[in-house]
């Protein structure tokens, strides 16, 4: 038996799409809810799960740990509302849960709206008292996994093959509420005071505040972790991060450094994306185009039908001046992603420096409809530069 475990507040929009995802293999749905005040609990109700109340203490762990003690089944599976599970990947989850040795399974995410696009995720773990959450905020299971493994080491933690998780909650339209960049600022600090040395927290609070603009107090706080962290995932989050900020301060021989440092940790190279990708327009804006190139053709050889490296890709290559192999990447990243609007704009730019306006002409205003839809002020621009272009009519329809 499996028990979909899950805290909500005010989901109304997208928790029945998540229940939904995990129905085909959950036997229990346990819903904390924190404080609702739209229809989340009734939507929850209605797809048959077992809601409970939690008085919201700043403390995600304690919730995640509240709908962990209502949960009856052998294993659980722990989703937000704004992630859904691939059906696909529901028959390799059911062979991986009747595996004797295996204590937790790591499920890929893939994610919307970031420069990193795949998380790895301790989400699918036996159902026992000694494995909890820890941490108020970025919460998980790992250090109590990591506890049993020390003592039982005959228990696997497993990989599941294969995106299980889609997730759209890092979003712009999201991530831009400052309200709640505050708040987990004044909860990580909190910990922080309490666990100066915990290296995992000083990567995700010194990435927050340079989110914040205060890069100066980021990166500190980065440098601060990479004193006591040890686990290749924390060390390529924290150089990440510096890579990251060091090139918007255009600091770029430190940029580099952090950058090669990442991508040297011993992690599998999927989740290395976002420095290749973070590193490849560094290179680009400055102009090293070679290296930038190398860089996507990276991205691209680790994860071929990843549309924002083909994107990249084309934006080097036009730079470079290679139209016509530009064009076909753009062309690719839009196959695989139909609503990317910035490569309908740009290979409108590329075509159009082809001598194909007429092609051009569609893909700026394919540009702009989707702009429009994601009401993104891109489109009014590029509309208002292709009216003083003289390419498009001033009358819309």
């Amino acid at each position: 038996m499996l028990s979909l475990c899950m805290i909500v507040r005010d989901e109304a929009a997208t928790l029945k799409r998540c229940i939904e995802s995990a129905q085909g293999v959950a036997d229990e749905i346990i819903v904390v809810d924190t404080g609702s005040v739209d229809r989340t609990v009734d939507i929850a109700k209605a797809l048959g799960a077992d809601v409970h109340s939690f008085t919201w203490d700043d403390d995600f762990a304690a919730a995640r740990n509240e709908s962990l003690r209502h949960a009856k089944g052998d294993w659980i599976l722990v989703l937000d509302a704004d992630e859904m599970l691939v059906p696909a990947v529901v028959p390799t989850l059911r062979a991986a849960v009747q595996r004797d040795d295996a204590i937790a399974i790591t499920l890929w995410r893939e994610e919307t709206g970031t420069t990193y696009p795949y998380s790895l995720l301790s989400r699918l773990f036996r159902n026992r008292p000694d494995i909890v959450f820890s941490r108020p905020y970025h919460e998980s299971i790992d250090d109590s996994v990591t506890a049993i493994l020390a003592q039982a080491p005959q228990w696997q933690v497993v990989e599941l093959p294969g995106i299980a998780i889609r997730h759209t909650g890092y979003q712009t339209a999201v991530i831009a509420q400052r309200q709640k960049h505050d708040r987990a600022r004044r909860t990580m600090e909190r910990y922080l005071n309490e666990h100066p040395d915990d290296s995992y927290i000083c990567s995700k609070l010194g990435a927050l505040y340079a989110d914040m603009g205060d890069l100066a107090q980021g990166i500190a706080l980065l440098h601060q972790g990479l004193q006591t962290a040890t686990a290749a995932p924390v060390r390529y989050e924290l150089h990440y991060h510096l890579g990251s900020i060091y090139s918007q301060q255009q600091d770029w021989a430190q940029a580099d450094a952090h950058f090669q440092q990442a991508v040297e940790q011993p992690l599998s190279q999927r989740l290395k994306l976002g420095a290749y990708n973070n590193w490849g327009s560094m290179l680009k804006d400055r102009g090293e185009l070679v290296r930038a190139r190398t860089l996507y053709q990276t991205v691209l050889a680790i994860e071929p039908d990843l549309a924002v490296g083909h994107y990249n890709l084309g934006l080097t290559l036009k730079a470079m001046g290679d139209l016509g192999l530009a064009i076909a990447h753009y062309e690719r990243a839009i196959q695989l992603n139909p609503t990317y609007a910035e490569a309908h704009q740009n290979l409108g730019v590329a075509l159009l420096k082809a001598g194909r306006v007429s092609d051009s002409l569609e893909s700026f205003q394919r540009a702009i409809v989707l702009y429009e839809q994601q009401d993104s002020p891109e489109g009014a621009r590029l509309r208002d530069s292709l009216q003083q272009m003289g390419l498009l009519n001033t009358t819309r329809h």
